[in-house]
């Protein structure tokens, strides 16, 4: 509120400075600005998440990253760990995972599934249908050729102050979401020390000021570590890291690095020597890291000089200047407000309490912290965010830090198109592209079918085959999941180019479904087999559990949405129509969704199957409800309250990015307290007395346990579908608010056909909205503030590209 008073007397003294124009003039000039002020500008004055003491662990330290390089400093008094990312630094290698059984076995393992002989198929393929070289090593690949994602390492600096003793009732650390900076604040008795970390876009390089308002009372020593794989040195005012990871075979065709730091003080001496920097007796100091790994990059010692000799004829206010400008320029086009919350409780605290109390700007804030993590995570020009975004402090990351396809790597992705980050869309695009040429090899290999296929996980290397244990790695739509966010940016942007560009991509995977269906004896019906409801298992009638089956409700629900798409893709493009045509044909003898006699609910399987654990964190089946778009309210009634039955019988509860997965389904049915219900339980405290569970961590991670940062990029998709939904033909604005939500707006949000959405909101009831067209065309409106046992009403309107229209309720 300071600065917005401040605001105002500015204008107050500029408009009364203005000799030469007349006094009813000035009143006017004064009230439009006034005016202007208070409904414009309207971004959070406070997006921080902030802490009154160091971080105890690693999930208390705050994330920075530019989307390839991240930084997390532990803002540590006398001794502070800054956790060091790379997210091309994997271990592994390219290799071949196929396995001669495979083909061999598959006609019986049909066999026995058309047989009903579920668990016979199963042990079957225990041995003989899934990858050799024992795939992704059951999560531990960091020596092998799946290979993992690593840690890069660690800065640890020591810091000497003229106190003998400092107290830490004077400290404050946090993230500011507005700049991308973490900020750490130390007041002693002698002087008071800030610093300053951010890894910038523009610049490529990470950047620390450490300064004290006091001269020559700064000291400080610097090193960087590795636990393995590294080599030290020290040369040209600068320390070096450097080393080779392990390709699996303890070759030399393994991911190199090489780091360096250097250091540039104002006042004091500096001393480099042994890896290690010293600072003595300094005003001010900027650290600036550069580093780069050989991950399709044959110049990478080069850039790193590159990027430290530019960065260094900088100055420091350049440098932040630089980066919040390409940080912003992301960032800024979407802004929410929620109403207040409790700012100025240190965000540990915050967790616990909004357990209790609600805290409407603390839900603004997670989502927006859930933008940012996708900003720092990814580029255009690199990888997708992995299971862990870019942020990893272990050799061996939980599961590999891979890329999971059977909900993971695709949730990821959630928030990028709503959320008006499309263009962070494009890595995950390419990286689909990239699965290709393995795939086709795994579609032939495996089946001995046409087009490509990815299974379950994935790494830097395109292993497309299915996973070492078939309960899991036989999940065979994760290609065709992926081709779904294709598809999704071309709804978004509607580019006929790229749309002409991605089609041979959803074709192919198009192609490997249309050469491996069979048909089942019961109706005829064309199903998948073998495949699985992913990492669910059910009860085979005489008692035993199996996971394997055919023709799994999530199987037909993307590849009818795959087909569905490519069949509109040809008619757009004017070509394929007998490829089309045959997909049409096949279509009609996919099994239909099948709602249990038993209970109400959308079946899971072929069969009404009774499942081994009711309460399982995947609910695959409700792919066609969420992130699908096949089961609505307008649509298919019936199956949309089959739907409620399913999410009802599963119950809240699950590891985080689960819970994530429920907010979206909540808000797709319309409940929008239910959603709510669901975002408390996504951010419960993940750490109580040491034991981590579901939840969220103290720095608003995700925990699976542990981390994993799916649940919260899930979490943020969840409140923008909460706030504004287009998948069903129409734009509808607050389709699923909680009644807490009374009052709020939001800007920029995107509907398909790229629309951009602005909304406000008092007494729950909309009252304005504002809607930008960035590529032209006709726009249906469904009517806010109708009674839901009315009929609702659509009002269609058309726009041209760059023109917006406002509609006031």
């Amino acid at each position: 509120m300071t600065i917005k008073l401040i605001s105002i007397l500015l204008i107050i003294i500029v408009i009364f400075r203005w000799k030469n124009t007349g006094y009813f003039a000035k009143i006017f000039v004064f009230l439009f600005c006034i005016f202007v002020f208070f409904k414009h500008d309207k971004q959070p004055e406070r997006q921080f998440i902030g802490f009154d003491h160091p971080a105890d662990c690693w999930e208390e330290t705050l994330p920075l990253g530019n989307g390839r390089l991240g930084i997390m400093p532990d803002g540590g008094i006398e001794h502070e760990n800054i956790v060091l990312n790379d997210i091309t630094l994997w271990s592994g290698t390219e290799a071949d995972y196929s396995n001669p059984s495979a083909l061999k076995v598959l006609p019986e393992i049909q066999r026995l599934l058309l047989e009903g002989k579920n668990y016979e198929a199963q042990e079957l393929m225990y041995g003989s249908f899934n990858c050799g070289l024992n795939g992704s090593n059951w999560g531990n690949a960091a020596n092998s050729t799946f290979g993992c994602f690593q840690t890069l390492g660690t800065l640890k600096l020591t810091y000497y102050y003229p106190d003998s003793v400092v107290s830490t009732d004077n400290y404050f650390r946090g993230l500011d979401l507005n700049t991308a900076t973490v900020f750490t604040n130390i007041k002693t008795n002698n002087a008071n020390y800030s610093r300053e970390y951010f890894v910038s876009r523009m610049d490529d390089v990470a950047v620390i000021r450490l300064s004290s308002d006091k001269k020559t009372c700064l000291s400080f020593d610097v090193q960087m570590d590795r636990p393995e794989r590294v080599v030290f040195a020290t040369e040209d005012n600068a320390i070096i890291m450097y080393g080779q990871l392990n390709d699996g075979y303890n070759g030399n065709k393994g991911i190199k690095y090489l780091s360096k730091l250097t250091v540039r003080n104002k006042g004091g001496k500096i001393q480099y020597s042994d890896n290690k920097i010293t600072v003595k007796n300094a005003n001010e100091a900027v650290l600036i890291f550069s580093s780069c790994t050989n991950y399709k990059n044959d110049d990478y010692e080069e850039d790193v000089d590159k990027y430290l000799v530019s960065a260094k004829r900088k100055s420091y206010e350049k440098l932040k200047k630089n980066h919040i400008e390409s940080y912003q320029t992301l960032f800024n086009r979407v802004s929410l407000d929620l109403g207040i919350g409790m700012d100025d409780l240190s965000m540990d605290e915050r967790l616990f309490m909004f357990q209790e109390e609600d805290d409407p700007a603390l839900i603004a804030l997670y989502f927006q912290y859930g933008r940012y993590l996708l900003i720092s995570s990814t580029r255009e020009d690199l990888l997708p965010p992995n299971l862990q975004g870019l942020w990893a402090n272990t050799i061996q990351t939980p599961w590999n830090g891979d890329y999971h396809l059977n909900i993971n790597l695709q949730m990821n992705h959630w928030p990028a198109e709503p959320c008006n980050l499309s263009e962070l869309h494009k890595p995950l695009i390419k990286f689909t592209e990239n699965l290709i040429e393995s795939g086709e090899k795994t579609a032939k290999s495996f089946y001995d079918a046409e087009g490509w296929d990815a299974h379950m996980q994935t790494n830097l290397w395109g292993f497309t085959a299915p996973g070492e244990h078939p309960s899991w790695g036989a999940t065979n739509t994760g290609g065709a999941w992926l081709c779904q966010h294709l598809w999704q940016h071309y709804l978004y942007i509607k580019d006929l180019e790229y749309l002409k560009k991605i089609y041979p991509t959803i074709k192919g995977s198009a192609a490997f479904f249309k050469s491996i269906l069979i048909e089942e004896p019961k109706h005829g019906w064309l199903v998948t087999a073998p495949t699985s409801s992913p990492e669910n298992a059910f009860f085979m009638p005489d008692g035993r559990s199996a996971s394997i089956c055919m023709g799994s409700t999530m199987d037909v629900q993307i590849i009818s949405e795959l087909f569905n798409n490519v069949i509109t893709a040809t008619d757009i493009l004017n070509e394929d129509k007998d490829f089309a045509d045959t997909l049409s044909v096949m279509m009609k003898r996919f099994p239909p969704y099948q709602i249990s006699s038993n209970g109400g609910y959308l079946q899971e399987w072929l069969e009404d199957y009774k499942e081994t654990e009711i309460n399982h964190r995947h609910v695959s089946h409700l792919f066609g409800l969420h992130p699908g778009n096949q089961i609505t309210k307008t649509k298919t009634p019936e199956l949309f309250d089959a739907c409620k039955v399913v999410l009802e019988r599963r119950g809240d509860e699950g590891t985080g990015w689960s819970r994530a997965w429920k907010i979206n389904f909540w808000a797709r049915l319309g409940d929008g307290d239910r959603a709510y219900k669901l975002l408390r339980s996504l951010m419960e405290p993940a750490l109580v007395n040491g034991e981590h569970r579901p939840g969220t961590y103290p720095n608003l991670f995700c925990s699976h346990p542990p981390f994993q940062i799916d649940g919260n990029f899930g979490g943020t998709a969840g409140i923008a579908e909460m706030l504004l939904q287009s998948h069903d033909g129409f734009i509808e604005v607050l389709p699923a608010i909680p009644q807490i939500w009374q009052k709020g707006y939001y800007k920029g949000l995107c509907a398909v056909g790229g629309a951009v959405v602005d909304c406000e909101w008092e007494n729950g009831k909309v009252v304005k909205i504002k809607i930008y067209s960035r590529t032209g065309g006709t726009y249906k409106l469904k009517k806010p503030n109708i009674d839901p046992n009315e009929d609702p009403e659509y009002k269609e309107f058309k726009l041209r590209k760059g023109c917006a229209r406002t509609f006031k309720f």
